[in-house]
């Protein structure tokens, strides 16, 4: 299936498919970048502008375009995630910032990967009277995200993989992080537990044991440094409110997008439909929890969304969540491209929950049990109908409106023959 789902792509042109890391020139008589005689941990590496002399996380960052993260039928893919899966743990510490309990893993070669670890079972579903903001962030969201997110041809999450990992070789022995280290102990029935520092759920109470050692856990890519690659971070305009009595400016007034569509960067080029893309990634998954997003400042406002941060996804199979669609119900736009990819993931040879757990399976942690159940596959065949349902009523309120703006972006007007189906 993949040659089927990897159709449509962005066209370019050569100003547009510039890295957004660059690899420094180097001088002919000094091709080494970094070298390490004092750390036996690292590799002794040496780099230069020869593709064959880079690790593959740097030729992830080297790929980064304006327009995807990485390309359809990328060779270097099946390393990259290799190496994630397997590569020797060096470094552990916990990451800064954010609310729930995440670490930097780091390899023999210096790439790093973002760690999350398990804490809820795979056909357990998030209590009803939590709120979106006090959710718990599950490891096989991130993963299946990143399976999602390639499937509906967009390309935008980093890459993520399963990993079984070894809370006392691969973290406690191995970090450099003071305030981590204080926090591991031994349960009543002798697994290994730690809980680190963080807003939320870093307690005893919640604290992330293994059985004894081994840990699931989702580790994703890092993306290149902020000295290298700096980002922006962009305030949703259909951000929630998140308080537990008031309610958003969205969820009150019908024709909140008519503002939006005045309001940079919404007004022109194709920054709505790019949020629109995100908000049907969401809605697929069931993520409430989307307050920012984030771009590549490089490329400036003519670039794709990062969909980072996807822990808080597939917590509830049994109920659908239809104010993650007020942006496409409100606005009725979406890409052409979207559009007939959805159609195509909703017919029986291309079934969305089919093709996904075909993905899903070929992650490591899928020999210890699915990554998603098969009520969340279910759910997504249900939300994906939901979506074209909405995208035709807005064709139907349109169609009698002969000075209202088209449905469908149309991204492919200019795109050669072989980009269709």
């Amino acid at each position: 299936f993949w040659k089927i789902f990897g159709v449509f792509s962005h066209k370019t042109t050569a100003s547009q498919v510039s890295p957004v890391v660059v690899i420094p020139q180097f001088d002919k008589h000094r091709p080494k970048i970094l070298e390490s005689d004092t750390q036996d941990i690292y590799d002794n590496v040496q780099w230069n502008s020869s593709v064959s002399s880079q690790p593959p996380w740097l030729r992830f960052h080297l790929g980064i375009t304006r327009w995807e993260l990485y390309p359809h039928r990328d060779p270097n893919m099946e390393p990259l995630t290799q190496q994630l899966a397997t590569h020797r743990i060096v470094s552990a510490v916990q990451k800064s910032g954010g609310t729930q309990l995440k670490l930097v893993m780091s390899f023999p070669n210096y790439g790093q990967a973002l760690f999350k670890p398990k804490k809820q079972e795979r056909d357990e579903e998030t209590n009803y009277n939590l709120y979106y903001f006090s959710d718990f962030e599950r490891h096989n969201a991130e993963i299946a995200a990143f399976h999602l997110d390639r499937i509906l041809g967009y390309r935008r999450v980093p890459p993520a993989v399963g990993r079984l990992v070894d809370v006392v070789k691969e973290i406690k022995d191995v970090t450099t992080d003071r305030k981590l280290a204080k926090t591991f102990f031994n349960s009543p029935v002798g697994n290994v537990c730690f809980y680190g520092q963080c807003s939320y759920y870093c307690s005893t109470e919640h604290a992330v044991c293994g059985t004894p050692q081994d840990l699931e856990a989702s580790l994703a890519v890092m993306l290149p440094d902020m000295s290298l690659a700096k980002r922006r971070s962009w305030r949703s305009p259909w951000r929630r409110s998140y308080s537990r009595s008031k309610l958003a400016q969205w969820e009150t007034d019908p024709n909140y997008c008519v503002n939006v569509k005045k309001t940079p960067p919404y007004d022109k080029g194709t920054r709505l439909v790019d949020f629109i893309d995100l908000v049907v990634l969401d809605f697929l998954m069931s993520n409430l929890d989307r307050h920012h997003y984030e771009t590549f400042e490089k490329f400036g406002n003519n670039t794709f969304l990062l969909h980072l941060d996807n822990g808080r996804a597939f917590g509830r199979h049994s109920k659908d969540e239809p104010s993650i669609l007020a942006p496409l119900r409100q606005c009725c736009r979406i890409r052409r491209s979207t559009w007939l990819r959805l159609r195509l993931l909703s017919l029986p040879q291309y079934h969305i929950s089919d093709v996904m757990r075909a993905s899903l399976s070929q992650d490591p942690l899928h020999k210890v049990a699915p990554l998603l159940s098969e009520p969340h596959l279910a759910a997504l065949s249900r939300r994906l109908k939901t979506v074209l349902e909405t995208v035709s009523r807005c064709q139907e309120q349109h169609k009698d409106d002969p000075g209202a703006e088209d449905v469908i972006y149309d991204d492919l007007a200019d795109y050669p023959r072989q980009h269709h189906i």
